[in-house]
């Protein structure tokens, strides 16, 4: 293409943007490419984030952002109405955007359920494969609602080993409901009333409730479990108490993501339960080669923040199935 001073310029290459649906693209997912392609993510360099959250605690849009040197740039908007699921919505409905990072051109845009139920679920996952003790069983799953059913299969996906998968609920019908709808799935998973006695007994634990005070006591837990905790997205929000955060040994998918900003960390942090020191690695430095679970009877608690960074990485894999 010549310029008025005669000199060409390379014509500018442009992406075909996908659109790409849950529907249409859900099923051609694998949960071991997921959990991988968060592992290799997290050997490129440190991300650039940052978070606005708009409106009340009960109705907010939160707009995540992340830029990562060689993977590209990503953005998800969504609102989170806690009051949806009485109506028969999704508790969290929006987008992502996914830009390349060498032109900034948009990729993709990427139904939000898809990112986040896969980014969530590998997440946790990969936290149990770099902390839970590898002949781990049992696996506790606390709540019954969608990021519970990824769970099961994320989990049945990345630990082999497992025979038992059990589900609690506050709500006993919405765990048999997920139990009915897993058993047509092909997962042997079961409902269970007591919640103390099942977490005494799990080798590793998943939260992933919309907890505002504990639901999970650290004077239940018995030595060698891992505890996965998800639900806690918010300073006002936690499923752990500090029983559990002192006696553990405290690891978080990114410092940068959960110190300061999520109440599972923030509240013992204040209390005094537990200091920053205390928090003794992310993926960054598990993934690196820094040691994680350092015998059979340590517990060890893993707080998936799921930031912006690893929307960005499930987006770019998702991005290259669809």
């Amino acid at each position: 293409m010549p310029t008025a001073c005669g000199r060409y310029l390379p014509e500018r290459k442009t992406i075909q943007m996908q659109h790409i649906t849950y529907d249409a693209v859900n099923a051609h997912l694998s949960w071991p490419d997921a959990i991988q392609a968060l592992k290799e993510g997290h050997k490129a360099p440190k991300p650039e984030l940052d978070d606005m959250f708009l409106g009340p605690s009960d109705a907010t849009l939160l707009n995540r952002g992340a830029y990562i040197e060689g993977l590209g740039y990503g953005a998800k908007a969504v609102t989170v109405f806690g009051a949806n699921a009485r109506r028969g919505l999704p508790t969290v409905q929006g987008a992502m955007f996914f830009f390349a990072p060498e032109d900034g051109q948009l990729r993709a845009i990427i139904e939000s359920r898809l990112v986040t139920e896969w980014k969530t679920a590998a997440d946790s996952v990969l936290g149990a494969r770099l902390l839970a003790r590898p002949d781990a069983k049992r696996l506790l799953i606390v709540g019954a609602g969608t990021v519970a059913a990824s769970l099961v299969r994320a989990y049945s996906a990345g630990f082999s080993g497992l025979d038992s998968i059990l589900v609690w609920a506050r709500r006993g019908e919405q765990a048999e409901a997920l139990v009915a709808k897993m058993q047509t799935e092909g997962f042997g998973v079961e409902a269970v009333p007591d919640l103390q006695a099942a977490a005494g007994q799990a080798d590793i634990i998943s939260t992933a409730t919309m907890a505002r005070a504990p639901v999970l006591l650290g004077d239940w837990i018995a030595p060698g479990t891992h505890v996965d905790l998800i639900g806690a997205f918010k300073a006002d929000m936690r499923e752990a108490d500090d029983a559990l955060m002192r006696k553990a040994s405290v690891f978080v998918d990114n410092r940068d993501t959960t110190l300061h900003h999520i109440g599972e960390l923030i509240m013992p942090l204040a209390s005094g339960a537990l200091a920053e020191s205390d928090v003794l690695g992310d993926f960054y430095d598990l993934v690196g080669g820094a040691p994680g679970r350092t015998n059979s009877d340590q517990i060890t608690v893993f707080k998936n923040g799921g930031g912006a960074h690893l929307d960005l990485m499930m987006a770019r894999y998702i991005a290259s199935v669809a």
